[in-house]
C-alpha cells in the first residue's frame, strides 16, 4: 500500500516520558507508523518533559522553565510536531500559551502550538489516511483520554483507523468516555478515588467481551494496566500506534 500524498513529508516527533522510560515499543511502533505511511521522521535528543506534572500541580514557574525548552528545542522549522499522547499533545498546544506572557515567548508557543498534532488526528485529518494496512485478529475496546478528547476533541480520528484495520473488532464500552483516574499526581495523593475510577473503567471494558483497551494516551494504559494486573483480570491494553503497525 502507497500513501503517495504523504511521500516525504517531514515531521518532528516529540517522546513523552511515558513512552520513553516504560513504554518504549509505543515510540518504535509510532517511528515504523509514520514512516510506513511515507513520512520523514525527526527526532531531537535534546527534547524533554513537556512539564505538564509541574504545570497540572500548580508549579508554574517550573513548568515555565521547562516549556521554555521545549520552545528552544522545537521553535525552527514549520513541521508538524506528531505525539503519540493526547495528554502531552494537549499541554504543548493548548496550555504552552498560556505560560508565556511576554510576547516574544508567546508567539513563540502559538507558532509551536499550531504545528503540534495528536497521532491519531494527524494521519487522518492532515495526511488523509485511514486505512495504514494494519491487520490485529482481535476484538477491542476503546478508551478515550480526558486531555485528547476534551482539549483536542480527539474521538472519531482514532475509530476510523481502526475500522480499517483487518480483522480487528470494535466493541465500544459503556464509559469510553470517563476518566481512568489516572489524573498524574491525582492517583498518589487520592489513591483510592484513583482506584475506583479504574475499577469502573475496567468493569465497563470487561462487559464488552474484549480482548484489548485501545488508547491514544500511555498514561490511560499504565494506570489500566496497574488495575489490570493487580486484579488478574482477563483483558490485556495496547497503544493504538502499536495496533496500527501491525502487520
Amino acid at each position: 500500500m502507497s500513501y503517495p500524498a504523504v511521500e516525504r513529508t517531514r515531521v518532528s516527533l516529540f517522546i513523552p516520558c511515558y513512552v520513553d522510560q516504560l513504554m518504549p515499543e509505543v515510540g518504535i511502533a509510532t517511528v515504523q507508523l509514520l514512516e510506513h505511511v511515507g513520512c520523514k521522521v525527526h527526532y531531537d535528543p535534546r527534547q524533554t518533559c513537556c512539564g505538564q506534572p509541574a504545570f497540572n500541580g500548580g508549579f508554574l514557574d517550573e513548568a515555565r522553565a521547562v516549556a521554555r525548552h521545549m520552545l528552544d528545542v522545537f521553535h525552527l522549522g514549520d513541521d508538524p510536531i506528531v505525539v503519540p499522547s493526547g495528554s502531552c499533545a494537549t499541554m504543548c498546544k493548548v496550555f504552552f500559551p498560556q505560560l508565556f506572557e511576554q510576547p516574544a515567548e508567546h508567539d513563540l508557543a502559538n507558532r509551536l502550538a499550531a504545528r503540534v498534532w495528536e497521532l491519531s488526528d494527524f494521519l487522518v485529518q492532515r495526511l488523509g489516511v485511514d486505512d495504514v494496512g494494519a491487520e490485529f485478529e482481535h476484538a477491542v475496546t476503546f478508551h478515550d483520554g480526558c486531555h485528547g478528547l476534551r482539549e483536542l476533541h480527539t474521538h472519531e480520528s482514532p475509530r476510523r483507523l481502526l475500522s480499517e484495520v483487518r480483522g480487528l473488532r470494535l466493541i465500544e464500552m459503556g464509559e469510553a468516555r470517563t476518566c481512568c483516574g489516572f489524573g498524574g499526581t491525582f492517583a498518589v495523593k487520592f489513591a483510592p478515588i484513583s482506584t475506583a475510577m479504574a475499577e469502573v473503567k475496567c468493569k465497563s471494558a470487561l462487559a464488552t467481551g474484549a480482548e484489548y483497551i485501545v488508547s491514544g494516551d500511555p498514561s490511560c494504559l499504565m494506570q489500566i494496566r496497574g488495575y489490570i494486573e493487580k486484579q488478574r483480570l482477563p483483558i490485556k491494553t495496547i497503544h493504538l500506534a502499536e495496533v496500527l503497525n501491525s502487520r
